[in-house]
């Protein structure tokens, strides 16, 4: 049973004032002694762009086999604005967590954790909502403050927020675009960019994510 942390029908400044407060709860220790099933999220809108629909895809570690799904759909209830992403996406991703047989040790999110600009992204306020280790594993940057890292895999570099570090840039192809990695909540930095670089197999998007992507991809359209 999840316990409620606040409710989702809120105004853009109440989202603010949540985020504000319930960042000073997130964990960035490791919490976990060993890793053996890991999640990935990530969620599709309707053409319209008033459904959404969220996909969860399970992965036994280190092997990355599918061992479970689930989804959900919902109607888009907060509006689009960076930074706000935990009120429009994480509703969903919540309820399509709930639907899942094997409850993962791990949680990769298509978003950011704390590399946010008040320290509370995607990946940090779902991981606060399940009390779950969660990872925020970004296409696109949310702050500024970083330099791009080598080309080689596994090279990165350290994302910084007001001259403290709060993400990494990480190359997890060889001279292919990086990613931007951040700590959600209960996981720390180095091994954030490790469990990253571990569930890559030869793609720039770690395999839980890929499968979520995929299957969250799959939905008719007249499902909405």
């Amino acid at each position: 049973m999840i316990k409620p942390l606040h409710s989702w029908n809120v105004s853009v400044e109440e989202a603010i004032r949540i985020q504000e407060t319930l960042k000073e709860r997130i964990v960035l220790k490791n919490t976990f002694l060993k890793v053996n099933a890991i999640g990935g999220g990530d969620v599709a809108y309707s053409m319209d762009k008033k459904s959404l629909f969220g996909a969860i895809a399970v992965l036994s570690f280190p092997s990355m086999e599918l061992i479970d799904t689930a989804t959900a759909y919902g109607k888009v209830s907060f509006p689009y604005i960076p930074g706000l992403f935990g009120f429009r996406e994480g509703p969903i991703l919540i309820k399509a967590f709930q639907g899942l047989r094997v409850r993962p040790d791990l949680l990769i999110l298509e978003g950011h954790g704390i590399a946010h600009p008040r320290r509370l992204g995607l990946a940090s306020h779902v991981g606060l909502w399940l009390d779950l280790p969660t990872i925020g594993c970004g296409r696109t940057p949310l702050l500024k403050e970083f330099e791009l890292p080598g080309p080689s895999k596994g090279s990165f570099k350290w994302v910084y927020l007001k001259g403290k570090r709060v993400g990494a840039v990480v190359r997890t192809r060889q001279a292919v675009k990086p990613v931007f990695v951040s700590p959600g909540h209960r996981i720390d930095f180095n091994t954030s960019i490790q469990m990253i670089l571990e569930t890559c197999r030869g793609f720039r998007i770690p395999e839980p994510l890929r499968k979520a992507h995929h299957l969250s991809k799959e939905i008719p359209s007249s499902s909405f």
